[in-house]
């Protein structure tokens, strides 16, 4: 046991250069559909080197360049390649419905992700995991329960529900009953005529925007960025609503588990009962006082969060 946890410490000293991280753009399919992405490499990444990879995912409703990118270049600067792209209709990735928040296809998308990397040059393929930030923590968890290509998980904020959750934020029965009334409205009328009904995601000052107070989104200097359409479909509710991140904990198997969380940050109660159902090796990082968007972009959380996550990685794709 000496002998392994001085391994474990070895590599992540190997794996933690604070130079700047290269990227490179990786085009790939899901679905018959074409997805775009950004591969992270060290800096003096050099050819015919296989590195251990991590696919990075990000909240709902956003693209590659926001806080993926972010945790890829961390990762990157790290010793990792890490691969950030865009799912199905978000970004620069094909769609034909767009801005659709589907569990259903970005979970499928993650494991195209995986099964991709797994054939570059510069990827080991027997070590890759996924990180999932914020609401692709539920998509991460089932592609990882899916994959054999993914490995080891780790999951930063995550935003995990199942009924009990779902109740609690969004107006309990009668207020889900009345999304998912909305979401089926939407979806009919793209099905009759290919025209997706969509509002902002975010807002200061328009009250159809799905977040009314997340000024990450609405800060030019964050995540307000040009390649964000800041845009949600109304049909996603009820995908969204009905889908249940908690149960697939135990699904997850023997494959290691992490989760970085703050009891200030969203639905830290949907984290603890996932993490009850985990039946693999696991850890965990509860930090006090960060708040659900400092996961984000904040430098003190960030860099705590990514030197977790790197160690966690280090010690379980071996």
């Amino acid at each position: 046991m000496k002998t392994l946890m001085l391994a474990a410490v070895a590599a992540v000293a190997a794996l933690t250069p604070a130079e700047a991280a290269t990227s490179k753009r990786v085009v790939f399919e899901s679905a018959g559909q074409r997805l775009v992405g950004d591969l992270y490499l060290p800096d003096g990444y050099k050819a015919g080197t296989r590195l251990p990879t991590v696919v990075v995912t990000g909240a709902w409703m956003t693209v590659k360049e926001q806080m993926p990118a972010r945790y890829a270049a961390e990762l990157a600067d790290r010793g990792y390649a890490a691969l950030a792209f865009d799912f199905r209709g978000w970004g620069q990735s094909e769609g034909t419905e767009r801005a659709l928040e589907s569990p259903t296809n970005k979970t499928a998308d993650i494991v195209a992700a995986a099964a991709y990397l797994a054939t570059r040059p510069e990827v080991d393929a027997a070590r890759i995991g996924g990180l999932g930030i914020c609401a692709s923590a539920g998509y991460m968890a089932g592609a990882v329960a899916a994959s054999p290509h993914l490995k080891s998980m780790a999951l930063v904020a995550p935003w995990l529900h199942d009924a009990a959750v779902v109740d609690e934020v969004y107006g309990g029965r009668e207020g889900v009953t009345k999304l998912i009334g909305t979401g089926r409205q939407a979806a009919d009328r793209f099905a009759r005529t290919g025209v997706a009904t969509t509002v902002p995601a975010a807002s200061t000052t328009d009250k159809t925007a799905i977040m009314q107070q997340a000024p990450y989104y609405t800060d030019r200097t964050r995540g307000l960025i040009p390649e964000w359409e800041n845009r949600f479909n109304l049909a996603s509710w009820e995908g969204w609503l009905t889908f249940d991140a908690v149960s697939i904990a135990p699904r997850i198997g023997d494959k290691p588990a992490a989760i970085v969380h703050s009891e200030a940050a969203a639905i830290p109660q949907g984290a603890r009962r996932f993490y009850a159902g985990l039946i693999g090796p696991k850890r965990e990082l509860w930090l006090e006082n960060v708040g659900q968007l400092d996961f984000y972009d904040r430098a003190e959380p960030v860099t705590r969060a990514a030197d977790f996550v790197a160690r966690h990685f280090a010690q379980t794709l071996n």
